[in-house]
Formats: C-alpha cells, structure tokens, sequence
C-alpha cells in the first residue's frame, strides 16, 4: 500500500515539471517563429498552475498518459502556417523525450557514483519516474489524432483544404482520445491505445536508457 501511494506521489511531482515544460516549449517556439499569443497570455513559464488541466493531469498520474491545458497558438502570425504549426507541434514531444534522456543520465549517474541508501533512492525513484512519464507524454502527443502534436506534424503533409477541415474538426479529438483512455481502463479487453502506447513507451525507454548508460558503460563504471 505504501508503495503504491509513494508511486503516486513520484508520478503526481513529475507530472509537475513534464506538462509546463510540454507546454512552454510550444510556446516558445511559436513565439520565435513570429506569434506573441502564448506570451501575452503568460503561458511561456514552468509553472505548472498555468498549464493544469485536471483531467488530463489525473490520467497522467493514472495511467501514464494525459494533456495538460493547451498552449494558444495564432498561425497567421506564421510565415509558413502548416510548416510553421508542425514545428511548434513537434516542439513538445521532443522537449518531454530530451527530459527523459536527462533524467536518464541522472540515474546512470546514481548508479556508478551513489552508494544506497533511502534518501538516495527516492531521489532515483524520482528522477527515473519522470523520465518515465515524461517519455509517456511526448509518445502519446504524437498520436496523429487533433488535437494532440502529432496531428500538426501530420497536418504539414496534408493538402490545404483536408488541413483546414481536420482544424475544424479537431475538438472532437479530446472526447475521442478519452473515450479511448477511459475504454482501456474500465474494459482492458479493448485497450487498444494503451497497449500501442505502453510498447511504444518501452520502446523508448529502452532508447534512452541505452544512450544514457553508454558514456559509463565505456568508462567501465557500470
């Protein structure tokens, strides 16, 4: 029970730094690619308060996967809209797999030079938490679905007008995304999601951690 509680509460401390940097990274790019929205808005911070969105926050901390409130974004301020939109999309996703890569290297690092004890190793647990769900969150964003990244990504393929309506459409991709979240925990025979998200995640993970544990690796320290 202890445990459980504890892993609650590494996932609830991660999901504090993944989703504002999630979310400020988007808005910075955007902002240096010409639109000031996310920053009249005060939405290019790390505060967390400024991105929550208790759903997704929730689901993050649940089942690995989740949203947090999205960062405002004007294209006509773009010079190249849908070129322009997929690279502020695919900002997100790579800033959260850059932190997991980090964090990564930080438990490498734990583990050639930092001898056990308690203290050190919720400071692992931690720090190799985030990486976990920070990986989680840039995995599921790019899922090609509105209005999440990867539907931006994909958007920059598409011809103009098919763009415009997936724009259109898109709000009906957060009750789709939910469905399918909510369908996978409640009746794991159609965790179809889920299950493609959690290969791809480890998939990932395992990634990362081959790169991080490389440099010691070559030093012989692990």
């Amino acid at each position: 029970m202890f445990h459980e509680i504890s892993t609650y509460i590494y996932l609830a401390a991660a999901a504090m730094i993944c989703i504002p940097l999630h979310e400020c990274s988007h808005g910075w790019v955007a902002y240096k690619l010409g639109d000031p929205t996310a920053k009249q808005l005060g939405r290019l911070t790390l505060n967390p308060v400024r991105h929550f969105d208790p759903v997704g926050f929730i689901m993050m901390v649940l089942v690995g996967f989740g949203w947090a409130k999205p960062v405002p974004v004007d294209m006509r301020y773009f010079r190249k809209p849908k070129r322009d939109m997929a690279i502020v999309g695919l900002a997100g996703p790579v800033s959260n797999l850059l932190l997991s890569l980090v964090c990564l290297i930080v438990t490498s690092a734990m583990e050639a030079f930092v001898r056990y004890s308690d203290v050190a190793q919720a400071v692992y647990s931690f720090f190799y938490f985030t990486a976990l769900l920070s990986a989680g969150l840039g995995v599921f964003n790019l899922i090609p679905i509105s209005p999440l990244d990867g539907s931006k990504i994909v958007g920059a393929l598409l011809p103009e007008r098919a763009y415009y309506t997936m724009l259109r459409y898109e709000r009906y991709g957060t009750i789709i995304l939910l469905v399918l979240v909510l369908a996978g925990n409640f009746l794991p025979q159609f965790d179809i999601l889920g299950t493609v998200l959690s290969g791809a995640r480890g998939a990932v993970m395992s990634f990362l951690s081959y790169l991080a544990h490389m440099p010691f690796r070559l030093l012989g320290l692990i």
